[in-house]
């Protein structure tokens, strides 16, 4: 499957997470987001009110994240963290379920922290992807994960923080995929995504999103390869 740099740019959540991004950082990918029209940027809850005063007016949504990298923070905290996000401008939340409460069956544990978040989201008319950490789970574990996400009215599921060694692979986006297709829950593939045949390659399998800071090199090149 080959996507054009449109189409491919319109799925990329331009993101930038690392601890020691600027605000000089945070301007530049929001400067790249404008003008490639990529979907959004995806940056620490700190440069939020930085980030939708610099995509006012453009296309591209601003995003963060909320109990960002570990996922177990407390749901209280997490919905709160979230609120502040939603306040400052968010339009998009992804959000790191508990894996540790998944790992011992705690499922409803993961559901309520997960429609705890959604429903602060959906409340303030945002959406909520919710970051599985695919490379510390099974198959199966990832299967209940999605289900879960459905449940609790989530909006997508998506692969990784970027932070645990593991990234997207297809295997993992065609079994989350076909996991919530009837449900008709978005998919976010993240980490590890610097190719333009993997970003085809992903989107074949099932992403409907891809988070990746190598949003500008992918899309030049796409345009090289048309």
């Amino acid at each position: 499957m080959g996507l054009n740099a449109a189409e491919l740019a319109g799925r990329i959540d331009h993101t930038l997470l690392r601890p020691e991004a600027t605000l000089a950082d945070i301007n530049q990918v929001c400067r790249e987001a404008i003008k490639f029209n990529f979907c959004a940027v995806c940056v620490h809850p700190y440069y939020v009110p930085q980030i939708h005063k610099l995509l006012h007016g453009s296309e591209v949504k601003t995003g963060s994240v909320a109990g960002f990298p570990y996922g177990m923070n407390c749901t209280a905290d997490k919905i709160s963290e979230a609120n502040n996000v939603l306040t400052a401008g968010a339009e998009e939340v992804d959000m790191v379920l508990n894996i540790g409460a998944l790992k011992d069956r705690n499922d409803d544990v993961v559901r309520r922290d997960i429609a705890g978040v959604a429903a602060a989201c959906h409340e303030h008319g945002a959406i909520l992807k919710v970051i599985f950490e695919t490379c510390l789970l099974t198959d199966e574990e990832k299967v209940r994960a999605c289900k879960l996400a459905v449940e609790a009215e989530a909006d997508f599921v998506k692969t990784s923080t970027g932070f645990q060694g593991g990234g997207a692979t297809v295997e993992d986006i065609r079994l989350m995929s076909a996991a919530v297709k009837e449900a008709g829950l978005g998919v976010k593939a993240a980490g590890g995504i610097r190719t333009y045949e993997q970003a085809c390659a992903l989107v074949e399998a099932g992403a409907t999103r891809l988070g990746t800071s190598a949003g500008v090199s992918i899309v030049q090149e796409a345009r090289t390869a048309q």
